[in-house]
């Protein structure tokens, strides 16, 4: 297992190898910062956050005395959510830090043997590269974008009274907003902070998916929406499986940069940040 990774702007991004008990254990993870202070937040969750799993999975351990795999998969998805909650409460702890409109997005791996466990908390997201039945190398999205446009999280931001549209001057991007109040308008659904909006849906619950590997799996890449604003799942996967792997992350990076400078030539760049793992 090798890494090739490079971040870019504000995004924060970490892997840490031998996280775990198991063979071939690892961890990855990307946190992109929105708002004011969301630069320090994706830094704090950067830090802490690996922690707080292994913490949350020594507890969860104890308290089960069988550790097959199908557990250990269930163990781990327990310890997501729970450190997730954790991580959310301290944030808002931090005395010097106001998060009220400010916060950051999540998507980790946690890699054990063959098994992923995959959190995801706002819209970045998980793409594996694999190969298919015919031998084509294609590319299969492992989470969802947490976005007000996903019906079932637009639901749930209005059933506790939050307002979810899209602004005349931008009408192909739903947010979320406060209940009387045109504010703040958050284009995604779950994020760690933005505390604002925890009592109207925004939550910082992650969506929790597993893969097994197989022999065709080759690579999964983490990424901040800057680059699948600009580049598909496919452009993506593609790039990375014809670069070296100590260039595939920079590779993705200097294309997502030149399409939003064609598509976007007005629009301030968004964060961007790439990391790969290869099996």
């Amino acid at each position: 297992m090798e890494f090739s990774c490079l971040h870019r702007l504000k995004g924060e991004m970490l892997i840490i190898l031998g996280f775990g008990i198991d063979d071939g254990a690892a961890f990855c993870g990307v946190f992109d910062g929105h708002g004011m202070n969301g630069q320090v937040a994706s830094r704090l969750v950067r830090s802490w956050l690996p922690g707080l799993l292994l913490n949350q999975k020594k507890v969860i351990s104890s308290l089960n005395l069988d550790s097959n795999e199908d557990h250990c998969v269930e163990e781990w998805t327990k310890a997501c959510v729970g450190a997730y909650k954790v991580m959310d409460k301290e944030l808002k702890l931090q005395e010097n830090l106001d998060c009220s409109c400010s916060g950051t997005t999540s998507v980790t791996v946690i890699k054990q043997g063959d098994d992923l466990i995959i959190a995801n908390l706002g819209d970045s997201r998980a793409v594996l590269g694999t190969y298919s039945d015919n031998g084509e190398m294609m590319a299969v999205q492992l989470t969802t974008d947490l976005k007000p446009s996903v019906p079932e999280e637009a639901e749930r931001i209005r059933k506790t009274n939050g307002r979810v549209f899209a602004l005349e001057t931008e009408a192909h991007i739903q947010r979320v907003w406060l209940p009387n109040e045109n504010y703040p308008g958050l284009a995604m659904t779950r994020a760690f902070g933005d505390f604002e909006l925890k009592e109207y849906g925004v939550i910082a619950i992650p969506q929790i998916s597993h893969h097994h590997l197989n022999n065709d799996d080759k690579f999964i890449i983490l990424a901040s929406d800057g680059v699948w604003d600009v580049l598909s799942n496919e452009q993506v996967v593609s790039i990375v499986a014809s670069e070296r792997q100590e260039t595939a992350a920079k590779a993705v990076v200097d294309a997502a940069v030149s399409s939003w400078k064609h598509k976007f030539p007005l629009s301030r760049m968004d964060d961007i940040s790439v990391s790969c793992m290869y099996f």
